[in-house]
């Protein structure tokens, strides 16, 4: 299963690239839009179907083409398909892509051979736009190829004439993960503090938030104090099997400006401040009465909440605080919600753009899947992906205008911003409850979440799948529920024609009946890219698990930067050294790890899981027996 590589045009002269900003050959697009599907072809590279590139992008790539008047035609073609990453070394920009220039490839020292003595007007690689040969800006041949292909490590993608090399980061495959134990208590979720040091914040999902420190692998439990919670919000969550403390996440600035911002839930017939826009209007072409009568549900009673608290005033420098004040100082979002079930609620900031991401649910109705079509509705929050600039105030005008559900503008390069017939707030959209997304710390462009799949009467139908995610991406619920068209039996909200839509489907994702375990499968618990040096074996796999706990996996990015997955299923057990034994619940010989809610990641970048037994972190495979051929990496 994989996303289609998107293939889009680049000008090649002497086989060298210079590529349109907005191209990109990868499942996202450079500005992280998902790809467009061309109805015609373009003029000059000549593709036509799925692109970044438009007719615009394609003209003035062609304007670049003829403005360098290459003397030579061997030493010059149009389009092909690379990627974006060719112009980048160690992050830092380039005007020429990366030249592969190994032993093994040769393609700068042919690169050299062919077009060393022909006159190109507007040379990318001189300054003056008078003709030049490469001959007369580099000496040798050596010299060109330190400029055009180095230093190239197995880290380095570079373009090899035929295709674009990419590096083998991903390590071979683990033969098992091995996991301690560093606390029984039970907690929903963590995040690292973002002060960078060895600190983590744990959750409750009935509303406390306590400071820990982390300790070395082998090396002791979490220390926190259970009496004193850094922030205590019990009073206002509502909590339930899918209600309660959805998340936490930190301002940017936060070692500066104290703020960061708790999502959660509560009941307005309870809880004071607890009432906002219903979800369920005729905007949305929802009708509460019929909630109300058909389904026996009060449709927002319960509200989805994001709140900015601050811990200014309790320490004399947010890196040393250790509570936080328990006065709301902004609220940010609210909405009521349909049903009470499948409302996500997990908020995360863009580690380039610094907004503020809400990733929102279908609203619920367990059995009849979405029943009033939210997550296809441009009109609905419902099944989103948010994206709010929370550092500016909205004027009178913005809230009425826009019909803003909290205190928050909205990014000008939002997809949807101009769009009368879609709120400006959608970043992307067809989710169906989007649960733990998180981004590669390596790629800040790959966004994956982790998506439940829809309950049928044959559950071996049910897919439970992972997405990346991109700007206007449409990630088909409900005409999709993973690959299969997805046929609801109950539609007061009408329907969306298959053919209406472009979906992106998922990477990766499992059916309920896969599993090893004999006992069916729950939900799916997403999930990282291992960047941690404990494991070696693990680095560069996406890895995820069931939350039942019998069940985990690792995926292979294969080639990297592809978009296209391979996963394994992978044992897992106790370390030897583990400060508290793991005790395991045991179906036959199979390890159990009771429910397990999240994967959540520390400042080293060691992967956690919080489950009901207790909190456990992945640590070196040999502690556990398992081989790793690359074990002689770790640190």
């Amino acid at each position: 299963m994989g996303v289609e590589i998107v293939t889009v045009p680049v000008l090649l002269l002497s086989t060298l690239l210079i590529l349109s900003p907005s191209c990109f050959s990868l499942p996202l697009c450079t500005d992280s839009t998902s790809p467009i599907t061309r109805n015609t072809t373009l003029a000059f590279c000549g593709y036509s179907g799925s692109t970044c590139c438009n007719a615009t992008d394609d003209s003035a790539i062609q304007a670049q083409f003829s403005a360098m008047n290459i003397a030579d035609s061997s030493c010059a073609s149009k389009c092909n398909p690379y990627s974006g990453e060719l112009y980048t070394v160690d992050d830092a920009p380039r005007t020429t892509p990366i030249l592969c220039s190994n032993m093994t490839d040769g393609f700068c020292a042919s690169t050299w051979d062919t077009c060393k003595n022909v006159a190109i007007t507007n040379n990318p690689f001189a300054t003056t736009s008078a003709p030049t040969k490469l001959s007369d800006l580099y000496h040798s041949e050596a010299d060109f190829c330190m400029s055009a292909g180095g230093p190239v490590t197995d880290q380095t993608v570079c373009l090899n004439g035929n295709s674009a090399s990419f590096p083998p980061t991903t390590s071979a495959s683990p033969e098992g993960i091995c996991i301690e134990k560093l606390d029984n208590a039970t907690f929903f979720s963590m995040v690292p503090h973002p002060d960078g040091s060895n600190r983590v914040f744990l959750l409750t999902l009935a509303g406390k938030i306590f400071l820990a420190e982390v300790p070395n692998n082998g090396m002791g439990t979490l220390k926190y104090n259970a009496s004193q919670p850094f922030l205590d919000l019990t009073d206002r969550v509502n909590v339930d099997f899918e209600f309660g403390l959805q998340g936490i996440t930190f301002h940017p600035n936060f070692t500066n400006n104290g703020r960061f911002y708790v999502s959660y839930n509560c009941d307005s017939k309870t809880t004071p401040n607890c009432l906002g826009k219903c979800s369920c209007n005729p905007e949305t072409g929802c009708d509460p009465s019929v909630i109300g009568v058909i389904d026996g549900v009060e449709p927002c009673q319960y509200q989805e909440v994001v709140a900015e608290y601050t811990v200014n005033g309790t320490s004399s420098s947010p890196v040393t605080a250790t509570v936080a004040s328990r006065i709301e100082v902004r609220r940010i979002f609210t909405m009521g919600l349909p049903y009470t079930t499948q409302h996500a609620g997990e908020v995360f900031f863009g580690p380039e753009d610094g907004y503020l991401y809400l990733m929102l649910g279908d609203g619920g109705n367990e059995t009849n899947g979405d029943p009033w079509n939210f997550s296809q509705k441009k009109k609905s929050l419902l099944g989103k992906s948010l994206r709010l600039d929370i550092n500016h105030f909205p004027t009178p005008a913005d809230i009425i205008n826009l019909g803003l559900f909290g205190n928050y503008t909205i990014p000008s390069d939002n997809p949807f911003i101009n769009n009368s017939n879609s709120r400006p707030e959608i970043w992307a959209l067809g989710f169906r409850n989007p649960w733990r997304c998180n981004y590669d710390s390596d790629r800040p462009s790959y966004l994956f979440c982790g998506e439940t799949g829809q309950d049928h009467a044959n559950t071996s139908t049910t897919f439970e799948k992972v997405s990346l995610v991109t700007k206007a991406g449409n990630y088909g619920w409900r005409v999709y529920d993973g690959f299969d068209l997805y046929n609801p039996t109950y539609t007061p909200g009408g329907s969306t024609p298959p053919s209406s839509i472009n979906p992106i489907f998922p990477i990766l994702g499992y059916y309920h009946y896969e599993t090893h375990s004999n006992t069916g499968l729950a939900a799916i618990v997403a999930g990282f890219v291992y960047r941690a040096k404990t494991d070696p074996c693990l680095f560069g796999r996406f890895v995820y698990l069931d939350a039942y706990g019998f069940d985990m996996w690792t995926a292979a990015e294969i080639p990297y930067m592809s978009g296209n997955f391979t996963t394994q299923r992978v044992d897992f057990t106790c370390s030897k050294q583990s400060p508290i034994p793991c005790d395991f619940v045991d179906s036959t010989t199979i390890p159990k790890l009771s429910f397990v809610f999240s994967i959540s990641q520390d400042n080293n970048e060691d992967l956690f899981l919080t489950a009901q037994t207790g909190v456990y972190r992945i640590v070196r495979s040999v502690h556990c027996g398992y081989k790793c051929n690359r074990d002689s990496e770790n640190r």
